[in-house]
């Protein structure tokens, strides 16, 4: 693409931008300008889907975009804006193989884009000459208009005839201005300028080879580096650094080992629920893990980060490093029994969801370190596929309506676990179906909740109710107003399933 129409497409981009969002939510108008700019891509041929990573950046984002419609959480839009951060990077780096690498790429498009614009932008041909030829030009008169200023003030103060003509015509200018410019938008002027930024980041394509270098050399198996024995202290602190692993990983896997048993014998089998609010119970074992894990990975990245992979006599140590490996995955189960229980006694949260697929991540994370020490693998196999782990999981869970499934779960289990009420009054629109409950029902379930479960401080039925029908108007009015560019399927079907029969 040409110059010219490289511009101009940012400029049209930054105009239908303005049109879609413009005092306008977020809804149908996002997607329909991300549809738009799919098309342009593809017509530009800007996506080359033969690489790996940009086929499931791409991927990602058309599926984060429609979650965005569908699902319509702050969640589901934090992750969408990842995975176009991560889309964008993927296009300026093509042959890149680490999403971490695309990531960081794009927040150094940021910067490097809008100097690439406005190189095209004082390159460009006006008539056969380039703007800065022209600019050039007409700077030229910068001077002497100053100074023809200069002294239009000096004789306005020193002759009053003078000063009034000029008044006068300051005035007239005045008002043709404000006649110009009094019906202008300021908030849709600075609005397309911002979006002229967005658009140049999402259509300029550059990038920092250094970045790009660094990622293409890197490889995910480990290269022994031959050194010249002058003397044998090299051989012998080899040696002693596997005597120092081998002490190290036998001293905390047998600790581990008496944690695991603990938590097998008093957490897997041998649980019994004493009316405690099980927050400490779950913490401190997860709290234990991230610190286990932190320092299991920490220590195979120490002591097979060299030569040592390639040592004869490495095998004990190696071992000892899956035992340890397959320690901490017991660990990480024994947490999510830990929060199963906490869910079981006192129902679904954020936290309580989100400690499952951390530890999801951990567990895979695991496995990566141990696939590292048993086939020689770099550090940066490990960022690489644990990165792609975590994103991926990322963009999975996006497409779940979390509120709506705790609201569903929490009193649908309410008379098993307990559920508060506190908590789940602050939901989203879109969770007000299954929030919304009969003032006598949640009495009925706080009674039967204080036989079980020690006495809080939680909000009444009565209040809870009032918030309720409250929250429930305040929707019907805000949507009843939303105009067609920020309609979402969500909020559309929680409308219908409030209000569809009482019309």
């Amino acid at each position: 693409m040409n110059t010219k129409n490289s511009l101009l497409a940012i400029f049209i981009c930054a105009l239908l931008l303005t049109l879609l969002f413009y005092k306008q939510g977020i809804g149908l108008n996002l997607l329909i300008f991300e549809t738009l700019l799919l098309v342009w891509l593809f017509v530009t041929k800007q996506i080359q889907l033969k690489n790996k990573l940009v086929l499931i950046a791409s991927s990602a984002f058309v599926f984060t975009a429609l979650c965005t419609v569908f699902i319509n959480s702050i969640y589901s839009y934090l992750v969408h804006f990842l995975a176009l951060f991560i889309f964008i990077g993927a296009l300026n780096y093509p042959k890149v193989k680490s999403i971490v690498t695309a990531y960081l790429g794009a927040w150094v498009t940021t910067l490097l884009s809008i100097v690439t614009f406005l190189k095209q932008l004082t390159n460009t041909s006006v008539k056969g000459k380039k703007v800065t030829t022209r600019f050039k030009r007409w700077f030229m008169f910068l001077v002497p208009l100053l100074i023809i200023i200069l002294f239009i003030v000096i004789y306005s103060n020193a002759n009053a005839g003078f000063g009034a003509i000029v008044n006068n015509v300051l005035e007239t200018i005045g008002n043709a201005w404000n006649s110009i410019f009094e019906n202008l938008d300021w908030g849709a002027v600075f609005t397309y300028i911002f979006f002229i930024f967005v658009s140049i980041f999402l259509l300029v394509r550059c990038s920092f080879e250094v970045l790009e270098n660094n990622d293409l050399k890197a490889s995910t198996q480990l290269k022994r580096i031959r050194t010249k024995a002058i003397t044998p202290f090299k051989t012998m602190s080899l040696k002693n650094e596997l005597r120092a692993g081998v002490f190290l990983l036998v001293a905390l896997n047998l600790l581990l080992l008496l944690v695991n048993f603990l938590d097998i014998k008093n957490v897997w089998f041998g649980f019994e629920w004493d009316g405690e609010t099980l927050k400490e119970f779950v913490h401190e074992g997860t709290y234990l893990l991230i610190l286990s894990i932190l320092i299991s990975i920490a220590l195979v990245l120490y002591y097979f980060r060299k030569n040592l992979n390639f040592y004869s006599k490495n095998g004990l140590l190696k071992k000892l490093s899956y035992v340890w490996i397959i320690q901490n995955i017991i660990l990480a189960i024994s947490v999510g029994i830990r929060n199963f229980w906490y869910i079981e006694y006192y129902a679904l949260a954020y936290k309580k969801i989100g400690v499952i697929f951390f530890l999801l991540a951990t567990i895979y994370g695991l496995y990566t370190v141990l696939i590292k020490v048993k086939d020689k693998k770099s550090s940066f196999y490990l960022f690489k596929n644990n990165a792609m782990s975590v994103f991926l999981i990322l963009v999975i869970t996006s497409a779940v309506p979390w509120d709506i499934c705790i609201a569903k779960y929490n009193f649908a289990h309410a008379d098993e676990s307990y559920i508060e009420l506190e908590y789940l009054v602050d939901f989203s629109d879109k969770s007000l179906p299954y929030l919304d409950k009969p003032e006598q029902v949640v009495a009925r379930l706080k009674a039967n909740q204080n036989q079980k479960f020690l006495p809080d401080d939680d909000m009444k039925a009565s209040n809870y109710f009032t918030r309720i029908n409250y929250k429930k108007e305040a929707f019907k009015k805000k949507w009843e107003n939303k105009k067609w560019l920020a309609w979402n399927w969500a909020e559309y079907r929680a409308y219908n399933m409030l209000f569809s029969n009482s019309e």
